[in-house]
């Protein structure tokens, strides 16, 4: 065994001499620096993010007034519709023949009121003439009574033949609505939903027929953290104050499910002055434009909110290195050796950088590529480097 160990050594002995003797190099440790950077303040903005539903601001469902056959569907699911234009139409033939018997019975109470205003005028001329035959003593108190008597009676008939004409006024007019009932028109211009009925069906008051979403304006409906909005917003404000809130806010942006963002941007709209006890938020609707159709009511996606942070210590997400539940950051000492200090963060929104909370100052320098590769106490710095990185 000694005399094995012994040949091998000699064997590598002769192996290193052959070649030094053709001049090929042994390869050396090298030493080389980490990449580093001196922490400061920037100023950043950072997004957030709040599922959101999209709704028409003027959603309408249609449903009937009156009880009847469907006749006809004007409209089909999608289509774009204007205000005023018809959108069903219900049977109407009875509302048309209680419409001719309404205006049959008011032309009735119309000559019933003729006939008394004439009756009211003979009277009165009966009166009159009595009157002035009774001042010249030819006739008795008596007949002038009657005659009286008789007045005021055509006059109480008058007034009963126009109530009667102001009821079968009111009669057709009414007869007249619900024959109007049993055309549906759009009341919002919008997009027709989905139609649950067909012709031929019988629908009655509170048959939902479709829904009409006014989605020339769209909103979408989401929950705020109170964390956002300035202190003091949960314990009551004035509308003044809501107002501004509102205003101060930044416009938003919706991001559709499959990651699209809507090219237009939103701005809030309105905000409950009460927080959930449960959430600890406000909700919320931000009113988007939608002048070419583009957002359905009823799509779900992701409002996000520009949000900005002053003076703020941003560091690469590079030069973190989490150890079990704790998030480490390699500090770079006096002596260029490297020493970890434990550092909270939040994300900065862009993928690439994280954001200080704690565990650094300013003026640190730090590892920001390698971090992973560091030992505590190791150098990581080394005199030309250094002098580079300077």
């Amino acid at each position: 065994m000694r005399e094995n160990n012994v040949l091998k050594w000699m064997a590598l002995f002769i192996v290193v001499a052959i070649m030094n003797a053709c001049g090929v190099d042994i390869p050396k440790e090298t030493e080389s620096s980490f990449e580093t950077m001196v922490v400061d303040t920037t100023d950043i903005e950072t997004p957030m993010k709040f599922s959101a539903k999209m709704k028409g601001r003027a959603d309408v469902t249609i449903s009937p007034q009156v009880s009847g056959q469907l006749m006809k569907i004007c409209v089909t699911e999608g289509q774009q519709v204007r205000k005023g234009q018809t959108l069903f139409v219900i049977d109407s033939r009875n509302a048309q023949h209680e419409v001719e018997a309404a205006r049959a019975n008011l032309q009735a109470a119309q000559a019933n009121l003729q006939a008394a205003n004439a009756q009211a005028n003979s009277a009165k001329l009966e009166y009159e003439s009595n009157k002035n035959l009774f001042d010249k003593k030819i006739v008795s108190s008596y007949m002038l009574e009657n005659s009286l008597n008789s007045y005021k009676q055509a006059q109480a008939a008058v007034s009963q033949a126009k109530a009667s004409v102001s009821q079968a006024q009111s009669a057709l007019n009414r007869a007249k609505v619900n024959l109007g009932f049993c055309t549906l028109t759009s009341p919002v211009s919008g997009v027709v939903g989905e139609i649950s009925v067909f012709a031929g069906d019988m629908v009655s008051p509170g048959t939902q027929l479709t829904i009409v979403s006014g989605n020339q304006q769209m909103e979408a409906e989401f929950s705020l953290p109170e964390s956002v909005l300035e202190a003091g917003v949960s314990s009551g404000y004035t509308q003044t104050d809501k107002a501004k809130n509102l205003a101060n806010l930044p416009d938003v942006t919706f991001i559709m499910k499959n990651g699209t963002e809507y090219p237009l941007k939103g701005r809030f709209s309105t905000l409950t002055g009460v927080v959930n006890a449960t959430t600890g938020s406000l909700a919320c609707k931000a009113t988007f434009p939608n002048p070419n159709g583009v957002l359905y009511s009823g799509i779900q996606g992701t409002v996000v909110l520009p949000y900005s942070h002053q003076n703020v210590m941003v560091i690469p997400q590079t030069a973190v290195v989490r150890l079990q539940d704790k998030y480490l950051v390699y500090k770079v000492k006096a002596d260029s050796t490297a020493t970890a200090v434990t550092v909270k963060t939040t994300a900065a929104g862009n993928g690439k950088d994280v954001i200080v909370i704690e565990g650094l100052n300013i003026g640190d320098r730090i590892v920001t590529v390698g971090a992973n590769n560091l030992q505590e106490g190791q150098r990581v710095l080394f005199p030309t480097a250094a002098k580079k990185k300077d």
